[in-house]
């Protein structure tokens, strides 16, 4: 697809301006870059990964295109006219008007086309700007020979790629893929760019109760993606993991684009690990996307820093889900000055108070816990080590427990990442 803004021709064969857009295959194919700069070493390099054998002529090159002596055919001297012989394409990019005219017309003579950077009007070929989407959608944005301009319309091209749907609509599905797409704390505007763009161009969505909500509702139509609720709330998982990895793997083996949405990051506490393994053990491709774990957002969106100077040199991150005796080990030894954030601990933090305050930790020492995080039902209660189950009793999770100085900070603070429009209530 190719978006041109330069004036149409008014009949066939009346353009001024060459407007034909057009992809080329160059893997396997012999392209000389004529230049040793900055701006040479970026066209080899593109080249070199779209697959091109690429031959670089240059009396003198820069660091960057001396780094590719290992990938490219790179002749330290002056161009020569045979070293047109036997290429498909040309870029001069010398920086000297005269040797590019001379590598233009040369390559001109022999029908091969030449990109002339810094002289685009002279080219007889140009390149525009590229951008890629998921499952192989590339736009090219020809500017009329104007980079600029080629730049402003691509990032509004980008921007509508965003909110467009990306799915195959002809020649089948193609191969199967799985893409573990770790969507944030829970507000639909943390997640990546990437992940967004990977949901778009599913064909199945599988997704739990801490997914971005709002994400989900937008596909949530006829002809959308298959959209599958594997459940998992505390205490209740009515699919098994192992179901769920089987459900991954058997609509990949059909063909689909298959993307697992979950909250926060697939390799911290997610369970990623295991969905990844149990697709590439059936030699499907995957692809991780990571994304803002929520030990670490929700705490700043409550105002606790988990780093601080003066405060806390380190931060350790654990699940409470396990209770007191396995906090108690996993800290064992860790410096006074180690932020301790537990996910899933609101059940036990009682127990996991009392086993720290015993096993050394000072009873005053400060203690944040952070419910519905980046939503806004976001509640924060501080306390200490001998007062916070008293005072977070009615907490519930989803919840962040923070333990250290930093904690503290949270009634100096305040809300310092506010949940967008679109978050919701409640997880």
């Amino acid at each position: 697809m190719t978006a041109a803004t330069g004036e149409q021709p008014s009949g066939v064969g009346a353009a001024t301006q060459p407007d034909y857009g057009i992809f080329l295959d160059l893997h396997g194919k012999d392209v000389l870059v004529v230049g040793g700069g900055p701006v040479a070493a970026r066209r080899a390099l593109g080249l070199l990964q779209h697959g091109a054998r690429v031959h670089v002529v240059a009396p003198q090159v820069c660091e960057d295109l001396a780094s590719l002596e290992s990938e490219v055919h790179l002749s330290r001297r002056p161009f020569t006219e045979s070293d047109c012989d036997g290429v498909w394409l040309i870029q001069t990019c010398t920086g000297d008007a005269q040797t590019d005219a001379l590598v233009q017309t040369l390559a001109d003579e022999r029908r091969i086309w030449c990109v002339r950077a810094g002289a685009a009007q002279e080219s007889s070929a140009w390149t525009g700007t590229t951008l890629a989407a998921p499952d192989g959608v590339l736009v090219t944005v020809n500017g009329g020979r104007d980079p600029g301009r080629a730049r402003r319309v691509r990032d509004q091209v980008r921007a509508c790629l965003d909110r467009t749907d990306l799915r195959r609509t002809r020649g089948g599905r193609g191969a199967g893929h799985v893409s573990l797409i770790g969507g944030g704390p829970g507000d639909p505007e943390l997640i990546t760019v990437r992940g967004h763009r990977l949901l778009r161009a599913a064909d199945v969505i599988l997704y739990d109760r801490l997914a971005p909500v709002a994400l989900i509702e937008e596909l949530d139509h006829a002809e959308g993606p298959l959209l599958v609720d594997v459940g998992k709330t505390p205490g209740n998982h009515p699919m098994p993991q192992t179901e769920i990895n089987d459900l991954i793997v058997s609509h990949a083996l059909a063909g689909r684009r298959v993307a697992r949405l979950k909250g926060g990051d697939p390799f911290v506490f997610g369970r990623g690990t295991e969905e990844a393994l149990s697709a590439l053990e059936h030699g499907l491709p995957v692809e991780v996307v990571p994304g803002i774990t929520a030990g670490l957002a929700v705490p700043a969106a409550a105002g606790v820093p988990v780093t601080s100077r003066g405060q806390a040199r380190a931060v350790l991150l654990l699940s409470g889900h396990d209770g007191a005796e396995s906090v108690v080990a996993r800290t064992h030894g860790t410096p006074a000055d180690t932020t301790l954030v537990l996910y899933m601990g609101v059940r036990h933090l009682r127990e996991v108070a009392t086993a720290l305050i015993e096993a050394g930790r000072p009873a005053d020492l400060p203690v944040a816990v952070i419910s519905s995080g980046l939503t806004h039902s976001q509640r924060t209660v501080v306390g200490t080590l001998a007062t916070i189950a008293d005072a977070a009793a009615d907490q519930r999770a989803p919840a962040i427990t923070v333990i250290g100085e930093v904690a503290a900070l949270s009634e100096e603070l305040g809300t310092l990442v506010p949940p967008s429009a679109d978050a919701r209530h409640a997880h």
